[in-house]
């Protein structure tokens, strides 16, 4: 990675052994994975959950188990795309967290299809339907998802459309949108003192390795934090341990190079898409040229028409003309017309040449 300048590459106070731009970019899965997905880690991760879930204290998670859920089922296409985290919580709560470096446009389904698979695979032989436990969704997205919103933090469940009143708690959908977070910094909209929830997504938002940068004064802000912090002390001091493996920095490099490839390979295409769409319409303009000059004829002979015809009989709707004028196919048809009702003498004569 390329390095910034010489203020970043100077070694903060709680990292020992590399530099800021030699950590991993968290939103990347691999690396969030790695750090959010570790048994060693999972102090860090509950607290993180009870962070995005909001949780009170006599809800907050205080336990989890990660599960291993992979289906040989799953669709090809997305067996190397997909490095999701599942964890089970000590209230039996079925947890789904995908972080989305790239937007593929199909989030909001793609979300949905991964809750459903959750939903079902805990049903199993004699068991009943009111055992399902909660699946809740978590959607990490290094992108724009809900345009009409600003906030970054949208959540979602099954409420009666009139009375609001919820359906069931088993359906439960988070969207965190990464771009939103770092304008509300930029903004000075922020308080990580006091969010939770912003102080731990401000730590994935440090690193921006498709950008090349990193925001230096959010990781001061967090390094500040972390000092009376303990779990986010320990976030850091993991991360960098993750970023200085040599073996697991050749993993990272390997899947943000997959990434990176696979975002600009889709860019590409829709680029090539839209180039063939105009393309096409320019064929067709050319096509439709002669036709279009003749409709645009016919058009000012019809106006020129019901100008007359409304000068000559004033008082009466021109309606009626207009609409036949409409009909008329040729240009041929449409001059005839036009002479013939030009030298209508009374408006009886000009309906019967409508009729």
């Amino acid at each position: 990675m390329k390095r910034n300048d010489r203020r970043i590459n100077m070694r903060p106070k709680l990292l020992k052994r590399v530099s800021l731009d030699r950590l991993m970019d968290l939103k990347v899965d691999y690396a969030f994975k790695q750090l959010f997905g570790s048994e060693k880690n999972k102090e860090i991760t509950v607290v993180f959950l009870n962070a995005v879930l909001q949780r009170n204290e006599h809800h907050r998670i205080k336990e989890i188990a990660f599960a291993n859920v992979e289906n040989a089922a799953d669709y090809e296409e997305d067996k190397e795309s997909r490095l999701d985290i599942v964890a089970v919580t000590d209230a039996n709560e079925w947890i789904n967290i995908e972080i989305q470096f790239s937007n593929k446009y199909d989030m909001v389904k793609r979300s949905l299809y991964y809750w459903s698979g959750l939903y079902q695979k805990q049903l199993t032989r004699r068991m009943s339907y009111t055992q399902l436990q909660p699946v809740i969704a978590i959607n990490i997205m290094n992108f724009d998802l809900f345009k009409e919103m600003d906030r970054f933090h949208t959540s979602y469940r099954l409420y009666e459309d009139h009375d609001h009143t919820l359906l069931t708690d088993v359906m439960e959908f988070h969207f965190l949108e990464m771009p939103k977070l770092i304008r509300a910094w930029k903004e000075d909209k922020l308080d990580p003192w006091n969010d939770m929830l912003a102080r731990w997504l401000l730590l994935l938002g440090i690193v921006d390795h498709r950008k090349n940068k990193v925001y230096e004064d959010i990781y001061k802000k967090l390094e500040e934090i972390a000092m009376e912090d303990e779990t986010l002390r320990n976030a850091f001091q993991d991360w960098e341990t993750l970023s200085a493996s040599q073996e697991e920095w050749l993993a990272y490099e390997g899947r943000l190079k997959r990434v990176l490839d696979d975002e600009s390979a889709r860019i590409d295409s829709e680029i090539r898409e839209k180039e063939a769409r105009k393309e096409g319409e320019k064929e067709g303009r050319q096509e439709g040229h002669k036709e279009g000059r003749h409709e645009g004829r016919q058009e000012e002979i019809a106006e020129s028409t019901i100008m007359f015809l409304k000068a000559k009989f004033p008082g009466h709707s021109m309606d009626v003309i207009s609409n036949k004028m409409k009909t008329v196919e040729s240009l041929e048809s449409m001059k005839k017309l036009q002479k013939d009702l030009v030298q209508a003498e009374t408006w009886t004569e000009v309906k019967e040449l409508l009729e």
